[in-house]
């Protein structure tokens, strides 16, 4: 589905090694950061074969390689430059060559610049851009759950100043990496209520200011194409409080809502492989773009995704009966020969298979246990404000106290039906919140949660007497649905952000909730159709309206790109992939990392706590070169001589010696005259003369 984000940071980190020091067999020195990069989109094999001999870590140690051209390919902080001053002092390689993930921060940039040794080592210098990490086609994350108590704890405003510096460093690397200079837009609430209302509106600002800058020293950015020129989204988690807290019943966020699914280099889930066999193990699976079952079915609703799951599986048994059935021929070689090539991949889809079968399996038991059929219409109704039958509820407050003192309700689902409660309601009186929590038997850190939304701009409490008028709505509510099916009725809500999306494909997209960083002189009046919005295309490429329809599969689509400051739910991962399906546009979702309801709660509780707990990297102590690289290279030992014969110790006398006065017949030395005579004494290991 048009572009993929990891193919072409995979294009570019190929392309540099390729292009740099071209046609040279030479070492790549990496270091702790760029090898997760790396992994994360490229293989090793792939790497090497671009006249690689080696890839060195710049932390370790490593051997003088004076013969041979180095590929640095680097992160741009203050110990890896530390690094790479040591490795000029040593002149470890015959010339370096210096690529960078990213630009370098101006002391460091001089650092370099103004030394000598530097100068007389250094053959090429880039700066790449790609310091992100690309999880799927169309999903970038950060890796940096921290980035959302920086932006949002009360005691972390000095560290928000380097955090949207960072930020800003890595939109723009995105919009750099994809080719555009979008034109951006940022969330302003209408209304609001709490300190980081303007964090939208000051990143994208910050954003604006790079790219302009960037464009201004490279001519050549962006390259000349007939794509419609993007649009940059800047939103912040404030913009939908009720996507984090709603169960999702698609494939990919029922999974990492419901089961311990591990985050982190690689996302990982444990499960039995073999079951029943005799070499049955546990085993952490990796779940990514590499798995085709993953990426088919994991914007499916659960429903269908256990259809297909049975109906792929029982195809894939009927295609290959001999992993089923013992009495299969084998005993034709041509038929072994073929089972056993065909094995190892076959082995692989079996495993791949029962793995989704058990993360489907698991994930209806809960749905069953936790009493979720229940719990769902009510959070959809309080989600949207409306029921089953697209009406305004009714007996709304009952239903909700009948589910909190429902013991197979788990306290964390009873949690969040009360935030979305008081969502729902813009606030309760506080005696009325406690009372909920009572019935919900809620421990008094959970109060604490409730409370730190205001921090997100939620109404949490409300006076008695409260002159508010209700708030305006986001986006107006769309018209009656078609009737659906029940199980679809549990998947009625849909997140701010792909409405937000339609909306711009539509050309509606309120200007003052969603303005424009610089002023669109040629921008199109709210209402304006979607191919109206379509801006900076050359009226020398328009194509008349007879002809669009034919060509709108193989026309050039616009790039959206989507920033979510904050974490991003995987409900608004999906809504990206369904607006690019939609129409004809490529929308891409970055975040700062991936949210699930559990940790998006735990989040919100840190936000009371002292931020000292929290252990945020930008407070640690920074990091510092290894000690070693600054060593002075061991003295290489003196070759050894060998030895010389008279150097030798004397070998112990042979036992010969001993026994030349015994003879083996007494008369015939008799008759010698007596014990024979010495013989001159010669070495053991002596020639004769």
């Amino acid at each position: 589905m048009g572009i993929s984000v990891i193919n072409a940071q995979r294009d570019i980190i190929l392309e540099a090694v390729r292009n740099t020091a071209r046609g040279e067999w030479k070492v790549l020195v990496i270091d702790e950061a760029t090898k997760k990069l790396i992994d994360n989109v490229v293989k090793e094999d792939d790497i090497l074969n671009e006249n690689i001999t080696n890839i060195e870590r710049i932390e370790d140690r490593r051997p003088m390689n004076k013969d041979m051209d180095a590929v640095y390919l680097l992160s741009p902080l203050p110990h890896i430059v530390d690094c790479l001053m040591a490795d000029f002092q040593r002149k470890r390689y015959r010339r370096s060559h210096l690529v960078w993930t990213a630009s370098l921060e101006p002391p460091e940039r001089r650092r370099i610049d103004s030394s000598q040794m530097a100068k007389e080592q250094i053959g090429e210098f880039k700066i790449l851009s790609v310091d992100f990490f690309p999880r799927e086609s169309h999903l970038i994350t950060f890796r940096d759950p921290w980035s959302f108590p920086v932006l949002f704890h009360p005691a972390c405003n000095h560290l928000v100043r380097g955090h949207m510096h960072d930020l800003t460093k890595k939109i723009v690397s995105i919009c750099i990496s994809l080719g555009e200079h979008p034109i951006i837009r940022y969330y302003r609430p209408r209304n609001p209520s709490h300190g980081a209302s303007i964090l939208s509106t000051h990143l994208a600002g910050f954003v604006q200011d790079e790219l302009d800058l960037y464009a201004k020293y490279h001519e050549d950015f962006p390259q000349p194409s007939n794509r419609p020129r993007g649009a940059l989204f800047i939103t912040d988690r404030s913009m939908d409080l009720y996507s984090p807290l709603i169960h999702e019943f698609t494939y990919q966020a029922m999974a990492h809502d419901l089961l311990p699914i591990k985050e982190g280099d690689k996302v990982l889930y444990k499960t039995v492989i073999k079951q029943g066999e005799p070499d049955e193990e546990e085993k952490d699976m990796e779940i990514g773009e590499k798995d085709k079952i993953w990426v088919e079915n994991r914007h499916r609703h659960m429903k269908d995704t256990i259809e297909k799951l049975m109906e792929d599986f029982q195809k894939f048994i009927n295609e290959n009966p001999h992993f089923t059935n013992t009495s299969a021929d084998a005993n034709s070689l041509n038929a072994i020969k073929d089972m056993l090539a065909g094995l190892p991949q076959f082995q692989e889809l079996k495993e791949a298979y029962s793995l989704h079968l058990s993360i489907a399996q698991e994930c209806m038991n809960i749905f069953q246990k936790h009493k979720l059929p229940d719990l769902a219409p009510i959070e959809q109704t309080l989600a949207t404000g409306l029921d089953e039958d697209h009406r305004k509820p009714k007996n709304l407050a009952d239903d909700l106290v009948r589910l909190l003192d429902d013991e197979s309700v788990v306290s964390a689902d009873r949690l969040r039906l009360i935030i979305l409660y008081i969502l729902y309601r813009d606030g309760l009186l506080q005696g009325d919140t406690n009372k909920l929590l009572a019935h919900a038997r809620l421990l008094p850190r959970d109060a604490e949660v409730i409370q730190n939304l205001e921090l997100l701009g939620a109404r949490v409490q409300k006076p008695i007497k409260d002159n508010k008028l209700p708030p305006q709505p986001l986006f107006m509510k769309k018209q009656t649905p078609p009737t659906a099916a029940e199980e679809y009725a549990l998947s009625r809500f849909e997140p701010s952000l792909k409405l937000m999306l339609e909306c711009h494909v539509n050309g509606t997209l309120d200007q003052t909730v969603f303005p424009f960083t610089k002023p669109q002189l040629g921008a199109p009046p709210e209402g304006a159709s979607g191919l109206d919005n379509q801006s900076q295309a050359s009226l020398r490429s328009a194509k008349p309206t007879w002809a669009r329809g034919r060509l709108s599969s193989i026309e050039p689509r616009q790039r959206v790109i989507v920033f979510m400051a904050g974490g991003a739910t995987y409900a608004e991962a999906r809504s990206c992939y369904e607006i690019s399906k939609s129409s004809s546009r490529d929308v891409v979702l970055a975040t700062s990392h991936m949210v699930t309801p559990s940790l998006f709660i735990r989040q919100i509780g840190d936000l009371s706590i002292d931020k000292r707990r929290l252990d945020i990297p930008a407070e640690r102590p920074k990091p510092r070169a290894p000690q070693h690289l600054f060593e002075p290279e061991p003295t290489p030992k003196p070759p050894v001589a060998a030895k010389t014969a008279s150097s030798l110790p004397k070998p112990p006398v042979p036992p010969t010696v001993a026994m030349a006065p015994t003879a083996l017949n007494p008369s015939r030395a008799a008759s010698n005259g007596g014990p024979p005579k010495k013989g001159k004494k010669r070495h053991f290991f002596s020639h004769k003369d």
